[in-house]
């Protein structure tokens, strides 16, 4: 029995695309062949691509065809002894993506009908299996601003790939009229396909460009904030559909919050080796992205209070580095963590890195207005992306003092070095909490959802984060 739509499942592992064209935004979105099957597939669904191909006019191709071998009334009497002659069952079983001899990207869409044939010569209904290949090129138009975009170039059958057989036992008649019937139909159809089959390959096709070009460019939600994407061009990579996009940051009013300068240019961009699809995009945009869901802000604790054991921990250290803020300290002391800017994300193959700036304040009292000392922290975190069904999320996995300066002392000069255990475990109590608090709603990717796929995983890369359908 005929197959319905069908998709090319294919596994493979990261890979490095050496005819991959060098992107000028700051994401690049790579349709592989079972994404791109999906989409078009649908479009041809759309476009009643099947219940075209059952309506096709085949008794009357056959009759007007220029190239007949019977003419005069030899035709008519042909064709009078076929009663009926209609397609009754229709598939296109399997796009396929391949490259022609002079190296144009082409789409195959193979067609596969059974057309019934009714005549006098007899009683059962005749079968015929016709399978064929529709092709379709594949061309980057390109615009005065140097923008590109993908077209459908011509769209023609492959005669090498037509085929017409019968698919039942039947008399010697019936063989010697069915034999006509194929070899007026085999020149027949190609202008029949290019006639009523094409046109809805091309809309289905603009359509399916449309919809990607609109699913591209939906503005994702970041926090109270919007990330969208604008495309800058399309091409054919490959067996891939790239689109090379750049980014937008803009706050709840449609402000502009961040402009990006670098693009994924200046690095080496992997592909997944499937039929999937892959969304990356730079570190710059992943770093305002977390520096919006992690706005500059102020905490304070009432560290007896809240943190008894660290607030002993605190006084005992200072007891040994700084006497004199050490005997001032009181059970209504105040410790504040200041977050002066937003946090900076590192991405390494496999590995995430937060680096951040803290000014971290020690109050004598709950009523002291100035602080007894002041420090400067260079803290460090390791950072953890995944995802839940189509939402990408980041977990700071604890965090550490690299360094610690001393800013301002009002009890004189001392070196902070021996505090940094008890401030990693303040840092640690306060504020990555409260961090890992502000990032857990998460980023919804909806394009994801838009291409048929519930789950998604993430892959941090050398200076940039691919997201890609989770297939497994």
């Amino acid at each position: 029995m005929l197959q319905p739509w069908g998709l090319a499942l294919l596994g493979g592992l990261l890979i490095i695309s050496s005819a991959q064209a060098t992107p000028r935004g700051q994401a690049i979105l790579s349709i592989g062949p079972e994404a791109f099957n999906k989409v078009f597939s649908q479009e041809l669904t759309n476009q009643d691509a099947v219940q075209v191909l059952k309506d096709l006019p085949l008794y009357e191709a056959m009759r007007n065809h220029n190239n007949i071998p019977l003419i005069g009334d030899l035709v008519d009497n042909f064709m009078k002894q076929i009663l009926w002659l209609k397609v009754t069952e229709a598939t296109i079983p399997q796009l396929a993506f391949q490259l022609s001899e002079d190296g144009h990207f082409q789409i195959r869409i193979p067609l596969d009908m059974v057309a019934g044939l009714n005549t006098i010569l007899s009683k059962n209904l005749v079968e015929l299996h016709i399978e064929t290949d529709v092709i379709a090129e594949v061309h980057t138009k390109t615009d005065s601003q140097g923008n590109s975009r993908l077209v459908l170039g011509e769209c023609t059958d492959s005669p090498n790939n037509l085929r017409i057989t019968i698919l039942q036992k039947i008399s010697f008649a019936v063989n010697f009229l069915m034999k006509k019937v194929i070899n007026i139909l085999t020149p027949a159809l190609p202008t029949l396909v290019k006639k009523d089959v094409c046109p809805v390959i091309e809309s289905a096709f603009k359509s399916m460009t449309s919809k990607i070009y609109t699913w591209s460019t939906l503005p994702v939600s970041v926090g109270s904030s919007s990330l969208s994407f604008g495309v800058l061009s399309s091409s054919a990579v490959d067996n891939y559909f790239e689109l090379d996009m750049n980014a937008k940051l803009q706050d709840s009013e449609g402000k502009l919050i961040s402009v990006f300068h670098n693009s994924l240019s200046s690095l080496t961009v992997p592909k997944l080796d499937t039929s999937a699809f892959s969304f990356i995009v730079t570190q710059e945009v992943v770093n305002s992205i977390i520096g919006t869901l992690l706005p500059v802000k102020e905490l304070t604790v009432l560290l007896d209070s809240v943190l008894p054991d660290l607030a002993h921990q605190l006084k005992s250290v200072l007891s040994k580095i700084n006497t004199r803020a050490a005997v001032q300290l009181e059970p209504t002391q105040i410790v504040k963590i200041f977050i002066l800017e937003p946090p900076d994300v590192t991405l390494k193959a496999g590995s995430v890195s937060i680096a951040q700036l803290i000014v971290f304040e020690v109050f004598a009292t709950n009523k002291a207005t100035r602080p007894l000392f002041t420090l400067g922290i260079e803290a460090s975190s390791e950072g953890q992306f995944y995802t839940k069904g189509n939402k990408l999320f980041l977990n700071l996995k604890g965090i550490s003092s690299k360094r610690i300066h001393l800013m301002n002392s009002a009890t004189g000069l001392f070196s902070p070095e021996l505090m940094g255990s008890v401030i990693n475990q303040i840092l640690f109590a306060v504020l990555l909490p409260d961090q890992n608090g502000l990032l857990r709603d998460g980023i919804s990717l909806p394009i994801f959802k838009n291409f048929g796929y519930d789950e998604i995983k993430v892959i941090p890369i050398e200076g940039a984060l691919c997201i890609t359908p989770s297939l497994f």
